[in-house]
């Protein structure tokens, strides 16, 4: 391990606590070099020290840890009419969540406008600050150049295209700030979850669209230009219903919830979006069990390709349509053991989401903390505040 403070962080984070024997020990660092280093990250609120590890004889060692209440990150999941917004500690635990309701199409002056605010009145609820913030995350439903913090050529986004909604976002806090494509951030809020996560999964959103996270080798897949796991535009047959990209049969175009909406309203039923589908299915309506049903079979389609290309050891299907359970899962789950080899489905587990309506904040925040707690942008951030 070399001298970087960042490093020494790091590696009390992945200890959980530790003392400075143990560090001296792990790092292979002088005793001299890890005072000195720790002097700076507790002058910067980054690590506690208190309490005592059990004595192994002599004195007992102090313990140190990562100090998750030392700021606070401000997290969004936009979704194309809902969304969600948090303000979480830096363990990416929110504090405190609130649901919106609001169109995406209104542009992004008009949505940052209304993050602001209400992130003003949630650090409010928890006694913060606008200086207590040390990141910004915010996931979009859209492709996004990740590099730029831009949503590029968005479908459902007008007024987006290249606007820079992380610069703006960075300008206003003072602080970094990061954007994502929704579905990626639940990916990683997901993942974050899990006690023993896997290095290679595929997070499914099937809400107003259809889009897909991809986590290989441990980290999120984004792309050369940051539109890897977009299957919502991947093409199941030439003859279905146009999609809103401009092309004819697109998965979302047919299995979407707006799509799923649209046919059951034509049938006579009360549906306007996703979740008027999933209240019909709750409740029995046999016309739309059978349309979500035909709906995981052609999600199934894509994703049994994603299961022979990528060899994913997990899916986790998320987003509002999720709430329908069993019976998107199950058409899901026959045409992906159908049609993917059997050496690539052999330890193959696909799963609802279990953060559910979180997964998106907690991802937005984890992927900002990620950036700002990298050893070298800890060691660049001590030395500009040195």
């Amino acid at each position: 391990m070399s001298g970087s403070t960042g490093r020494l962080l790091a590696l009390i984070r992945s200890l959980g606590e530790t003392t400075r024997a143990e560090l001296a020990a792990t790092s292979g660092l002088a005793r001299s070099t890890i005072a000195t280093q720790l002097g700076q990250l507790l002058a910067d609120q980054l690590i506690t020290e208190g309490g005592t590890a059990q004595s192994t004889g002599g004195r007992p060692a102090t313990l140190i840890r990562f100090n998750e209440h030392a700021g606070v990150t401000l997290a969004a999941d936009l979704g194309a009419t809902h969304g969600r917004l948090a303000v979480c500690d830096l363990s990416a635990t929110p504090l405190i969540t609130e649901a919106y309701e609001m169109d995406i199409g209104a542009g992004p002056e008009a949505v940052l406008d209304h993050l602001e605010s209400t992130w003003s009145r949630l650090l409010d609820e928890v006694d913060k600050t606008p200086n207590d913030v040390r990141a910004v995350g915010v996931g979009v439903p859209g492709p996004v150049e990740f590099a730029a913090g831009r949503a590029v050529n968005p479908p459902i986004m007008p007024g987006w295209d290249g606007y820079a909604a992380g610069a703006d976002l960075a300008g206003r806090y003072g602080v970094p700030a990061f954007v994502d494509n929704d579905v990626n951030i639940m990916a990683i809020g997901e993942r974050s979850a899990m006690i023993d996560p896997p290095d290679d999964m595929v997070f499914v959103k099937v809400g107003t669209g259809i889009g897909s996270g991809l986590i290989m080798g441990g980290a999120i897949h984004r792309g050369a230009t940051g539109t890897a796991g977009d299957i919502g535009h991947v093409q199941i047959a030439s003859d279905e219903a146009q999609c809103r990209c401009g092309n004819l049969g697109c998965l979302e175009a047919t299995a979407g919830g707006a799509a799923l909406a649209r046919g059951l309203a034509a049938a006579g039923l009360d549906a306007h979006d996703a979740r008027d589908v999933v209240r019909l299915v709750r409740s029995g309506e046999h016309v739309a069990i059978h349309a979500v049903r035909r709906a995981g079979r052609v999600i199934g389609e894509a994703l049994a390709s994603i299961v022979n290309l990528l060899n994913p050891t997990l899916i986790v299907v998320g987003g509002d349509m999720a709430g329908a359970g069993e019976q998107l899962l199950a058409g899901i789950r026959e045409v992906i053991y159908q049609r993917s080899t059997a050496l690539a489905t052999h330890v193959l587990e696909i799963r609802p989401s279990k953060l559910g309506d979180h997964a998106g904040v907690i991802g937005a925040a984890m992927m900002a903390l990620d950036r700002i707690l990298d050893p070298a942008a800890v060691d660049a951030a001590l030395e500009r505040s040195g």
